[in-house]
C-alpha cells in the first residue's frame, strides 16, 4: 500500500457509510467493499435479518466494523431511527448508499400492471429514496457523499419495465436537482445505473433463455456482477470522484 493510499484508508476509518438494502446482492457487495476500503458500515435491511448478520460477520471477520439495522426505507420514522442508530454506534454519518429497491418477478406491460404493484414500487423505490435523502441532507457530515441507484432500463426502454423504470427516472431527477439544493454543504450526490446484473432480484422469474439473451446484450457479453457495481460506488464516494456531482454513471458494460 502506498503512503497516500494508507493515509486515505486512515481517513476513511473514521467515517461511516449507511448502505440500504444491504443484506444481499449488490447492497451486500457494496457494504463489503466499503468496509474493505476502511469505512464503518451500517448494513440496513428490511426483513432478512440472518442475511444482514452474515454480511456483518463477513466484514468483522475481515477486520472491519459494521452493524446491522432493520428499517423499511418507505417509513420515514424508520429511516430517522436508522440514522439515529448509525450515529449512536459510530458517532457520525458520512456516506449514504441508496441501494434498497424492489422489482417484481413478473413484468407486465403498463396496461396490465395492478394498483398494488404500482403503489409498492413507488413506496420503496421513490418514497424510500426520498426519505433517506431528506434525512441525509440534514445529517451527513461536511464533505459527505450520496450514491443513489437508478437503472439502465431507462435507456433501454424494455417493454414490461415501464413502472419500474419510472421509479428510477424519479431517482435520477432527485439526484440532479438535489446536487444543486445541497450548495454550501459540500455534499456530493450521484447515481449509479446498473445494467443486467446477476442478482436474485434480476434473475427471479426469468427463464434460462431470457437470462442468456440478456447476458449477450452488452458488447462484453456477460451479465454484470454485484462486485462490478460495488466498484463503481466505491469510486463515486472516493476522492477520485471529487469533481463529479449530480451525475448518473451507467455501469452496464456498454448495453446503452
Amino acid at each position: 500500500m502506498t503512503a497516500s493510499a494508507s493515509t486515505q484508508k486512515a481517513i476513511q476509518a473514521t467515517q461511516t457509510a449507511i448502505v440500504t438494502g444491504a443484506s444481499r446482492g449488490i447492497g451486500a457487495a457494496v457494504a463489503r467493499r466499503l468496509a474493505r476500503d476502511g469505512y464503518q458500515v451500517v448494513v440496513n435491511y428490511a426483513g432478512k435479518a440472518d442475511e444482514a448478520r452474515s454480511v456483518v460477520q463477513a466484514i468483522e471477520s475481515a477486520g472491519g466494523q459494521a452493524i446491522a439495522v432493520q428499517a423499511d426505507v418507505s417509513d420515514a420514522a424508520a429511516v430517522k431511527a436508522l440514522f439515529d442508530q448509525a450515529v449512536q454506534a459510530f458517532g457520525r454519518v458520512d456516506v449514504l448508499v441508496n441501494n434498497a429497491g424492489i422489482m417484481p418477478s413478473t413484468l407486465p406491460h403498463l396496461a396490465e400492471t395492478d394498483d398494488e404493484t404500482f403503489d409498492r414500487l413507488f413506496a420503496v423505490n421513490v418514497k424510500g429514496t426520498f426519505n433517506t435523502l431528506r434525512e441525509a441532507a440534514n445529517r451527513l457530515q461536511n464533505g459527505g457523499r450520496i450514491v443513489n441507484f437508478s437503472t439502465s432500463v431507462i435507456g433501454l426502454g424494455l417493454p414490461g419495465y415501464a413502472v419500474y423504470g419510472a421509479t428510477k427516472s424519479a431517482v435520477e431527477t432527485f439526484t440532479h436537482i438535489m446536487a444543486k439544493e445541497l450548495r454550501g454543504k459540500n455534499i456530493r450526490i450521484n447515481a449509479v445505473a446498473p445494467g443486467p446484473t446477476a442478482t436474485a432480484l434480476f434473475l427471479d422469474g426469468k427463464t434460462p433463455e431470457t437470462i442468456e439473451r440478456m447476458s449477450k446484450m452488452a458488447p462484453l457479453e456477460r451479465l454484470g456482477t454485484p462486485e462490478d457495481i460495488a466498484n463503481a460506488v466505491a469510486f463515486l464516494v472516493s476522492e477520485n470522484a471529487a469533481w463529479i456531482n449530480g451525475q448518473t454513471l451507467r455501469a452496464n458494460g456498454g448495453v446503452v
